[in-house]
């Protein structure tokens, strides 16, 4: 099964690396949330800034949450390419052959959160040319990687999981909207948890985005050691999806 399911990760890989369109989107949308939302606080006072953002420079606390969102956002493209090659005829070529449902699912789930990950050297570089000053915790970092990883991983399986029987075009972009809106601006992504009425601060704590993006400031921003249970959350998060999308597509998954 692994031969298979490496086989359609190449695939959806070369997809990746030879759409312009795709690198727009996963290059150039983060990057203007960062340079026009991130300077949105620059005349701020360093003293607000260091009382609730714990760091002079908003762009240097925005940026892990970003990254974060933008982890949640190429999901979406997992669920796109289900539909893509339900239209184009493709997945009723692969599922003629001896390959496993969950084979193509597990494929869609890695190349999504594969182009997640594509984004954080680039947004970590941009960030440098912003002068963003990072004060690493090497561990933190290894730590908010796999992280992130898990982070895409769950959400590559949830908008999968919510589109596999649907070769709507227009499918996950609604449920895109749906989920990530809400999702974004009830973590700690963009704003401290401070700044959160009680009910707004419940649902942050149990929002994966959350332990992304304290994970990554810990790493990043902080310097501090690294929080485990932050990144055993993300870890059973991914993995508890997963299992539940690898079992959904061996029932459900259908080419139309």
């Amino acid at each position: 099964m692994m031969e298979k399911v490496i086989a359609l990760y190449k695939r959806e890989l070369k997809r990746t690396f030879r759409s312009k369109f795709m690198w727009l989107t996963i290059l150039i949308q983060p990057l203007m949330w960062l340079v026009f939302f991130g300077s949105s606080f620059s005349g701020a006072p360093a003293q607000f800034l260091e009382s609730f953002f714990h760091t002079k420079d908003y762009i240097a606390f925005i940026l892990p949450g970003e990254l974060s969102i933008s982890m949640v956002t190429v999901g979406m493209f997992s669920s796109m390419s289900f539909v893509q090659d339900k239209r184009f005829g493709y997945l009723r070529r692969v599922l003629v052959t001896p390959t496993r449902k969950s084979a193509i699912f597990l494929a869609k789930v890695m190349g999504g959160m594969t182009r997640g990950l594509l984004q954080i050297p680039v947004m970590l570089l941009a960030s440098l040319a912003l002068g963003v000053t990072f004060n690493l915790s090497v561990v933190a970092l290894i730590e908010w990687i796999i992280g992130m990883i898990f982070l895409g991983i769950g959400f590559s399986s949830l908008y999968s999981i919510i589109t596999i029987n649907s070769s709507d075009w227009q499918a996950p972009g609604v449920i895109s909207n749906l989920i990530n809106f809400p999702l974004m601006f009830s973590s700690t992504a963009l704003f401290p948890r401070a700044f959160f009425p009680s009910w707004l601060k419940i649902i942050s704590d149990g929002n994966p985005i959350t332990y992304a993006a304290e994970v990554g400031r810990d790493a990043l921003v902080y310097g501090d050691p690294p929080t485990i249970d932050y990144m055993l959350f993300l870890v059973i998060f991914g993995v508890v999806f997963l299992i539940i999308g690898t079992i959904v597509a061996d029932r459900y998954l259908k080419a139309e």
